[in-house]
This record gives structure tokens, sequence and C-alpha cells, in this order.
């Protein structure tokens, strides 16, 4: 008798006190969202990375072998990488945002 009662005090139960259903997941990750995420967009501005630097920056965005790596008239680190088969764009800017296209 007791089961049957919390049942029915769980069915009527308004809305407000039952658990809050689970969050819809984000439409970007988390880490696709963080500083530098590749797709940023570039800034131009000072630059004081290295090509050291930006080589390792590259690598870690997944663009390990990188060609013509060259700092441009606007302060962007640009060059060619290939990711997935693909021959790609790659730049960085002042703030470490990189972006390949």
């Amino acid at each position: 008798m007791r089961v049957l009662s919390l049942l029915i005090l769980a069915l009527l139960a308004p809305a407000s006190v039952r658990a809050a259903p689970e969050p819809e997941a984000p439409a970007v990750a988390p880490a696709e969202r963080a500083h530098g995420a590749v797709g940023a967009r570039l800034k131009p501005g000072a630059n004081s990375f290295t090509a050291t630097q930006v080589r390792a920056r590259f690598s870690e965005m997944g663009f390990p072998d990188v060609a013509d790596l060259h700092l441009d008239e606007q302060g962007i680190w640009r060059g060619r990488a290939e990711h997935a088969g693909r021959t790609l764009s790659v730049g960085m800017d002042f703030r470490g945002e990189v972006a390949a296209e």
C-alpha cells in the first residue's frame, strides 16, 4: 500500500519538483571553442611569434608538416600543410589563433 501511495504522489507531483531534464549537448564541443581553435578569424597585428613557435602551434592543432612558412605584411604567419590527405593553407595571427582553408 505504501508503494502505491508513493507512486501516486510521484505521478501527481508538479513538473517543477521533478528532476530537470538533461541539458542538450552544445552544438560545438568546448575544445573546439577553446583559444586557438582551427577556424578562428585571423586578425592583423604585430606578431612576436617565432617560426619555431608557429610550427609547434600548428603541430598542436593537427598540422605537423608545414611548408612555405612566412610572415606576411599583415603580421600573420602563413604556410601550407597537409591534413586528411588534402593540402590546406594555414595561418596564425598575433593572438595565436589558427585558421585553415
